[in-house]
């Protein structure tokens, strides 16, 4: 059974139910209906055409699912006629699905869930394991966001910054449960980036490339954090280095700059450095003074204080962090890092302690803490 191919093919089925009329809600269930078939059937009896088949399973299933369903009889003299056999269409819907489910009438975490769901073809149980709630409560809220978007009509073309971002959203979590989320979203935006021409996709994809390419090396065997500056360079994925500098370098060629292109470039400036010692600081500053022109972002300001203390010195680096607000996420566990730079390990011990309170997940925490009790020992190594 080749769930690749099986979840590849869920687009295209889903599309082409919707085109034929088929509300997006019930053409979804209906998918959802024939892929469990094709689990149960395909590994005695594979068909010779898959995206057929399902789409005759699925099809099928919608017009069982309409007919019992007294309140849309209305619809039956629409939907009574079933296609004749024969070739499907070679229409890619992944476009048009990406912004279905990326409409900005639904909450982020609505539509990363529609959008695992309906285009990356993952199970409701794969996602509830991934983002680790109750298959009920995810279940709810895939069944709130199709309902959601069953009126809507894609007759303009749609918000490309929204379905990045979706994606964005999803490669950021990473790894749970059964389904390697990073790798998923990947996928997905190869998925977009085959249907749409735009340097903001490409970009996107290259810095998901260039930061996965590392995800060997961030975490030690007892699953510790790996800061950047000490992670085996030996381990990241050359392969996949090197796809996303030649995407990133495309995308760049057509002079349309986005925060996507201007991430990646500087992912690919670390991982072009052969040594931490190595890496060109003062270019990366230049691409966080253009980050934070497209976007204003004091998440960017903060990142670009701790390339000006690389750059120009810890001193520096402090002086660019005191414009910022300290309650920024992170504020805290970077002026330890920059005090720790300067010189000033009391200041940074105390600092990486009250980071470590604030930490968002355990592994973060457990790595400020280290760091706090490493600069007191070696204080008190000192003073003996």
């Amino acid at each position: 059974m080749d769930e690749a191919l099986l979840r590849g093919l869920v687009p295209g089925v889903l599309g082409i139910l919707v085109r034929r009329g088929a509300d997006f809600a019930a053409a979804e269930d209906a998918v959802q209906d024939a892929l469990v078939e094709a689990v149960r059937v395909w590994p005695a009896d594979p068909p010779r055409d898959p995206k057929g088949w399902l789409v005759t399973v699925a099809w099928r299933r919608f017009l069982d699912a309409t007919r019992a369903d007294a309140a849309r009889r209305r619809r039956e003299d629409r939907v009574e006629e079933e296609p004749a056999p024969g070739p499907v269409p070679a229409v890619d819907d992944t476009l048009r699905l990406h912004f279905l489910c990326a409409h900005p009438s639904l909450t982020p975490s609505s539509a990363v869930a529609l959008t695992l769901r309906a285009v990356g073809g993952l199970t409701t149980r794969q996602i509830a394991e991934a983002y680790l709630v109750p298959e009920a409560t995810m279940a709810q809220r895939i069944s709130r966001a199709k309902r959601t978007v069953s009126g809507v009509r894609l007759d303009r073309p749609g918000d490309v910054a929204t379905v990045l971002r979706v994606l964005y959203l999803v490669f950021n979590e990473g790894y749970s449960g059964d389904v390697d989320l990073a790798a998923e979203a990947i996928r997905l935006t190869r998925q977009l980036a085959a249907v749409i021409d735009h340097p903001e996709v490409a970009g996107l994809l290259a810095l998901m490339l260039l930061h996965h390419a590392r995800r060997a090396a961030r975490t030690a065997p007892d699953g510790a954090l790996v800061p950047l500056a000490e992670q085996d360079r030996g381990r990241w994925d050359t392969g996949m280095i090197a796809e996303g500098v030649g995407i990133l370098r495309a995308a760049l060629a057509r002079d349309r700059l986005g925060e996507f292109q201007a991430q990646a470039a500087v992912a690919a400036l670390h991982a072009d450095a052969p040594t931490a010692e190595e890496t060109d600081w003062v270019q990366i500053v230049e691409w966080y003074d253009e980050l934070a022109r497209l976007t204003d972002s004091p998440v960017v300001r903060l990142n670009r204080a701790v390339a000006v203390g690389e750059a120009d010195g810890p001193r520096a680096g402090l002086a660019a962090l005191a414009a910022l607000d300290g309650s920024l996420p992170r504020y805290t566990a970077v002026a330890a890092y920059l005090h720790e730079r300067a010189g000033d390990t009391a200041t940074a011990a105390r600092l990486y302690a009250e980071a470590a309170r604030r930490a968002p997940n355990l592994a973060e925490r457990d790595h400020l803490t280290r760091r706090a009790a490493r600069l007191n020992a070696d204080r008190s190594e000192r003073r003996r």
